[in-house]
């Protein structure tokens, strides 16, 4: 029996496991999209602001390296905030952000719903 790490340097470690959709997505070049739980909470999100009034419309896009959700106030405008996934990034800052207008990340992260934590609303006292 030989010992992994001394016979492993300079090849190529390929037992490590890799989702299949990964696999397919480098092989085809398919583009990145959100799963239907992460569009799930996106949409549960943009509906509450919908709701308040602040947002009117959005766009989905897949793109080779990223999946993104812009938001608008209307739609001849610049999104207001881009929700984003980028997978290159989950083993580092993490594969989701949220970027303002001006291209300012605002929040970055592993878990969806802590980034999309910063749309939560801050209570506020109200004197009378």
């Amino acid at each position: 029996m030989t010992d992994g790490g001394a016979a492993a340097e300079g090849q190529d470690d390929s037992s490590i496991p890799i989702p299949l959709s990964e696999a397919r997505r480098e092989r085809y070049g398919l583009p990145v999209t959100f799963n239907r739980r992460e569009l799930d909470q996106i949409l549960r999100v943009y509906g509450i602001m919908v709701a308040a009034g602040e947002w009117r419309d959005y766009a989905i896009d897949h793109l080779k390296d990223q999946a993104v959700f812009s938001v608008f106030r209307r739609t001849s405008e610049v999104p207001l905030f881009r929700i984003t996934k980028t997978p290159r990034l989950k083993n580092r800052q993490g594969a989701y952000s949220v970027v303002a207008a001006s291209g300012q990340i605002l929040k970055r992260g592993h878990e969806l719903p802590r980034v999309l934590g910063v749309f939560d609303r801050n209570l506020k006292l109200v004197k009378a």
